[in-house]
């Protein structure tokens, strides 16, 4: 596939959560082929965040399991959910909750640059928005 620069790059990127985060980095790239972006690891060893590339433009984010869950934090103990990067997060984040959407972590600026809030859907689904986006960072 030939790189195209006019076209857009991708804002949904699917967000799992591995009980063995470095196990499932080293399956998904020997069996579908995924190739490490980044890959940052937690204090306690684990991987705490990474970003997995297919192709020109697919991307997967993932970590493992904390061995102590951060209470205060939904990805701790979410299996999947999803990561969509905005521009305008504050104006997003005050819609959401216009609508009624479950905020489970208040909009904040993280350590690593980025500015977002997660939240639940009517169904329960983890929803996270934020201006970080894997592909430009």
């Amino acid at each position: 596939m030939t790189s195209d620069s006019n076209r857009p790059t991708p804002t949904i990127f699917p967000a799992m959560k591995y009980r063995d985060g470095q196990a499932a980095i080293d399956w998904l790239e020997a069996a579908f082929g995924f190739t490490r972006h980044a890959v940052h690891d937690a204090p306690d060893g684990t991987v705490a965040h990474a970003e997995l590339a297919l192709g020109d433009d697919g991307m997967i984010m993932l970590g493992g399991e904390p061995r102590t869950p951060d209470p205060d934090n939904p990805w701790a103990t979410a299996k999947l959910g999803l990561y969509v990067h905005v521009a305008d997060i504050d104006a997003h984040y005050e819609r959401a909750k216009a609508a009624g959407a479950v905020i489970v972590r208040a909009l904040a600026d993280t350590p690593y640059g980025s500015r977002e809030y997660s939240c639940r859907d009517p169904d329960g689904h983890l929803w996270s928005f934020g201006t970080y986006h894997p592909r430009r960072a």
